[in-house]
């Protein structure tokens, strides 16, 4: 039997079909190479205009990038500017506002402690008596601006002659129906 050839195409070795690969592979390398001068020289033209739009004054300096220390440091000044403003949010004139509007004859104030991260307030105060006392706490819980106010402690003081009840409250600071 006779040997089948199939070879549909058969192998020729041209060396003009090599000769123009090679000329297409050093083609390919100095467009690669050309490429890569005009990025450099574009890099450079960028950080001169860069100069010179810092001594004209239209861009400001960059800043350094920083190390992490330095950005865990600048987190926590973040969040203490933002702690102080949420401070200064709250609506400080309707709580003085309102002890001050409490009766005061038998009842002195005599530390107002707010919290308002915690949206608590802490008083301390002198009553002539028990009574005084617990009309004042009854007062406080009566008021729109607090809720769950609450006695801590309290205290006879025997060393002065009218025996007054130092005591210390402290109650939930509410704005409107909402803490913020």
């Amino acid at each position: 039997m006779r040997r089948l050839n199939l070879e549909f195409q058969p192998r020729r070795r041209q060396p003009l079909a090599w000769s123009l690969l090679a000329l297409a592979s050093v083609a390919v390398a100095a467009l690669v190479l050309v490429q890569q001068h005009l990025q450099a020289e574009q890099v450079g033209l960028e950080a001169q205009l860069h100069q010179l739009e810092l001594q004209l004054g239209r861009r400001p300096a960059t800043v350094a990038p920083q190390n992490s220390a330095a950005s865990r440091e600048q987190a926590e000044r973040l969040a203490q500017m933002r702690s102080v403003s949420q401070q200064l949010q709250r609506p400080w004139q309707q709580l003085f506002a309102m002890l001050e509007a409490q009766p005061q004859e038998d009842v002195a104030l005599l530390t107002l402690t707010p919290d308002a991260r915690k949206g608590q307030v802490r008083i301390s105060a002198e009553a002539r008596s028990l009574e005084a006392m617990l009309q004042y706490h009854q007062r406080l819980e009566r008021s729109a601006e607090l809720s769950d106010v609450s006695l801590l402690n309290h205290e006879v003081v025997a060393g002065q002659p009218e025996h007054p009840v130092r005591f210390t409250l402290t109650a939930t600071w509410e704005t409107g129906h909402a803490r913020p």
